[in-house]
């Protein structure tokens, strides 16, 4: 009951945060494939700018939406995870062919475990378009976990599993994104009479719950 109330009466803020790191990352994921393997390395620096934008502003977002969303703190590990990581390739931008992969690899494949996670979330918020977040994710998963692996046996490049595996992230993010945004716009339509009668049954509850 204290979570209906909490959703009925806190709005989400900043809800276009994952958007901007949904599109920072789907546009990493579309530039990847623009580059042949050969410089695959150098674009270590446009990775840790992605990752310390998208982790810092998830760091934020997350402290800002405490009170309003119950997994809060999956999004503050993931951005600090994620910022962790920038930070990294910002101090290692001579990073080899068999570490980049590595890296990248387990912070998408973090990221994709949270936003599938957040799908569930959403589900248990009877958001419909829950599924569009929780099978984007999973694409996510699958493509991180082939990154992580040698891609000799996957019949892909490296090039092709990091493009794929951003891409798939970045639309989840942003489909997250527009979800929030209806998580937000709810407590608006639910009346002022209705909140405080659940407001009451609430009280109740407890009280019956310290008389024990």
């Amino acid at each position: 009951m204290s979570n209906l109330f909490q959703s009925l009466t806190n709005t989400v803020k900043h809800w276009y945060i994952p958007l901007i790191f949904g599109i920072i990352f789907l546009l990493c994921g579309v530039y990847v494939f623009t580059v042949p393997l050969a410089v695959y390395v150098t674009l270590s620096f446009i990775f840790s700018i992605s990752f310390l934008i998208s982790g810092i502003t998830e760091i934020f977002f997350s402290l800002q939406n405490r009170k309003s969303l119950q997994g809060w703190g999956w999004f503050l590990v993931s951005g600090l995870l994620t910022a962790a990581i920038g930070l990294y390739l910002v101090g290692n931008p001579q990073i080899s062919m068999v570490v980049l992969p590595f890296v990248i690899g387990i912070t998408l494949l973090f990221r994709s475990l949270q936003l599938l996670g957040f799908a569930f979330d959403l589900r248990s918020h009877k958001i419909a378009s829950w599924g569009n977040v929780a099978l984007t994710s999973a694409g996510g998963i699958i493509f991180s976990l082939l990154l992580l692996f040698n891609p000799i046996f996957t019949g892909f490049s490296l090039v092709t599993l990091t493009g794929i595996s951003f891409i798939f992230i970045g639309v989840s993010s942003i489909l997250l994104a527009f979800d929030l945004r209806k998580l937000k716009n709810f407590p608006a339509k639910v009346s002022d009479e209705l909140k405080a009668k659940i407001k009451l049954l609430q009280d109740e509850i407890d009280d019956l719950r310290k008389s024990k």
